[in-house]
């Protein structure tokens, strides 16, 4: 499946309330190619096992993060194969799915392992038009959208998630 992601990152303030509630979604996931484009992701999605390749586009009101995303299913047995051989370390989190109305879901991120500690909440967006009238609710933190240092493809490079959280 190929899709235009158009999407905006952001720091959490403050988890909303009745998190538990909401769906939740067990990603593992590594990166096969960081080092130049296409980024070749392989996922666990729950019981689904995903394979990447997501390419940078450019944005011109530099706004929202676009990306092409060509997502391929592969089987559990290539998973386990491809997780051998990722740049850097596996990325655990459980992404909490949270309705803001009008379409938007918010995706929050909650990590685990080397990088727990770290919360982020990512909103994608049918067009940039609509990522830049965006309005952030007031539990949303710092946009971080084009900060490199809060890119999966970079995070699983680090030793310590102190790395980041300490520039805050």
């Amino acid at each position: 499946m190929s899709q235009n992601e158009i999407e905006k990152k952001y720091l959490i303030q403050k988890l909303p309330e009745n998190l538990e509630s909401y769906e939740k979604v067990r990603i593992e996931q590594g990166y096969l190619n960081t080092c130049s484009a296409p980024v070749l992701r392989v996922r666990k999605y729950n019981e689904k096992y995903i394979l990447c390749y997501k390419f940078k586009q450019s944005t011109d009101l530099n706004v929202a993060s676009i990306s092409k995303e060509i997502e391929l299913p592969i089987t559990e047995e290539a998973y386990q194969h491809l997780k051998t051989k990722i740049d850097g370390r596996m990325i655990e989190k459980d992404r909490y799915l949270v309705p803001l109305g009008n379409g938007l879901v918010a995706e929050i991120d909650i990590f685990d392992g080397f990088l727990k500690g770290l919360e982020v909440v990512e909103v994608e967006f049918e067009s940039e038009e609509k990522a830049n009238q965006f309005k952030a609710p007031e539990w949303f933190g710092k946009d971080v959208t084009f900060d490199v240092r809060y890119k999966n493809a970079q995070l699983c490079k680090i030793s310590d998630v102190i790395e980041i959280l300490e520039n805050n």
